[in-house]
Formats: C-alpha cells, structure tokens, sequence
C-alpha cells in the first residue's frame, strides 16, 4: 500500500513537525517514505506545505501529483491543494480557520483550533489533526508516532513532549476508527 499525504498551512503552524513525526513513524515502522518540504518566501505566517508518501513499494519521486490525503490547516491551504487529491481523497480540514468544503465523500472538518485552545497550547493543532488522521487510516500505528514525539523532542523543547503526545491522543479519538482504504 502507498499513501500520499500533502499537509499544509501557513508557517508556524506546525506543518513541517506534522510531516516529519509522519516519516519518521513511517521509516520506524520499516516503509519506504519520502518527504518534501516547501516554504514560502516570508516562513512564518506565510503559505508552507510537506508532501509525505509512505509506502511497502519503492517510491519513485517525492513529489505527489495527486494525494490521498489532504490536511489543509487554513482556507488558502485548500484552496491551493484542493484540486491535488484523487477522487477517493480523504480530506481533513480545521474548520477553525476554514469554510466547509463539500467536494469529496470523505471530508473531515472538526474545530482543531478550539481543542487546541481547551488544552492551553494552541500550538498543538498539527499534532491533533495528525492524530485524527491515523487513527482513521492505517498510515503508521499511534504508538509508533507517541514515540518519534518523544525522541525528536530537543533538549529545549522536551517540556512540550508531553502535551504534544497529549493532543495526538486526543486527535485520535475526534473521529471514529476507519477501515482500511
């Protein structure tokens, strides 16, 4: 099975950690995996996406043409990559900072952003979107990405480590347990 991830938002909020806990899990657990990250001119607060493919097979480009998965983390995020996904994309949104998109059957927008903000660190939002996606695709298993949080923590962010493995917990009970895609 391959996945194709494009993550995206405005920079700081977390799109590239998001993608790297992804390839990280995904290489741990033994996949082939890429990751490409792109920043805009301005870094923090302007356009940022990652593209992650997470494979058994070998992978031939980093890039992805079509995703299977878009997490779209403000609303020039989708508008940007909306049009990037296959017709049996599933698509996650934080409706915090996006209008309701009904272009594909499986859409998931959910308030990230207040959950985030419920548990004091509106920071976490990344983690939480991350969370809702494995627990609703079989991309790498959540004890493998509670780990990789762990242990990429620096040494001067290890006190975040512990509310970041928070909001991915919490993120994987936002949306039921799906089947394999």
């Amino acid at each position: 099975m391959t996945l194709k991830v494009i993550v995206a938002g405005s920079g700081g909020q977390g799109v590239m950690l998001l993608g790297k806990i992804l390839a990280l899990s995904g290489m741990r657990e033994g996949k082939n995996v890429t990751w490409l990250p792109a920043y805009g001119a301005e870094v923090r607060g302007g356009a940022a996406h990652c593209m992650v493919a997470i494979s058994d097979k070998s992978i031939g480009s980093a890039y992805i043409h079509k995703a299977d998965v878009l997490i779209a983390m403000n609303q020039p995020s989708l508008d940007k990559f909306k049009n990037r996904v296959t017709a049996k994309a599933a698509v996650f949104i934080n409706a915090s900072q996006v209008e309701n998109f009904h272009g594909h059957k499986r859409t998931w927008s959910y308030n990230f952003g207040q959950i985030a903000a419920e548990m004091g660190q509106p920071m976490v939002l990344n983690i939480l979107m991350l969370g809702a996606l494995l627990s609703s695709m079989p991309v790498v298993k959540l004890e493998t990405a509670l780990q990789v949080i762990h242990d990429v923590a620096p040494e001067n962010k290890k006190h975040l480590v512990e509310i970041n493995q928070k909001a991915l917990i919490a993120g994987s009970k936002i949306f039921p347990q799906r089947k394999k895609v």
